[in-house]
């Protein structure tokens, strides 16, 4: 295997392993249970993330930490359309998350409301866009990706 396959895949695990966590934050499933829905083997989310999670094997009580401060790949919006970004910690990735959600919404239904929390914020170095006029330029032009959050790794030649 070519190193540049061997970096993309361990990326991808790394990827994987990290909706893990945020599966078993958010729902309360289990370390199987999230890694079976992920499609990677519990061991592999243990060898990436294990600090981040906390209990034993022998009781199977195995939860994850609150929140970490991991560093995430992932899509942001920009004047220029959708760039990677690296984001530190769950906390600021569930915000560009949620960030993403408000987008979406008023793309949906045309209100804006939801857009105001994050005026003026920014997320990894990216103020994020609030006005609605951007917004729907950018939608219009296709330049917005709002089904995929987390940066794919980057293909090797």
């Amino acid at each position: 295997m070519r190193n540049g396959n061997r970096r993309q895949g361990k990326k991808d695990a790394y990827n994987r392993a990290l909706h893990v966590l945020a599966r078993m934050r958010r729902t309360d499933e289990t370390l199987t249970a999230a890694a079976r829905e992920e499609h990677i083997d519990p061991r592999t989310v243990r060898k990436y993330l294990g600090a981040d999670l906390r209990g034993s094997r022998l009781n199977r009580k195995v939860r994850p930490t609150k929140a970490d401060r991991r560093r995430r790949d992932m899509l942001i919006p920009t004047a220029l359309g959708t760039s990677p970004v690296v984001v530190r910690g769950s906390k600021q990735g569930s915000q560009l998350g949620q960030y993403m959600a408000a987008v979406g919404k008023y793309l949906r239904t045309g209100d804006s409301d939801s857009l105001d929390e994050f005026r003026g914020k920014s997320i990894g170095g990216h103020l994020l866009i609030t006005d609605p006029g951007t917004l729907g330029s950018l939608a219009q032009a296709g330049a917005l990706q709002l089904d995929e959050i987390y940066a794919l790794p980057e293909a090797s030649s």
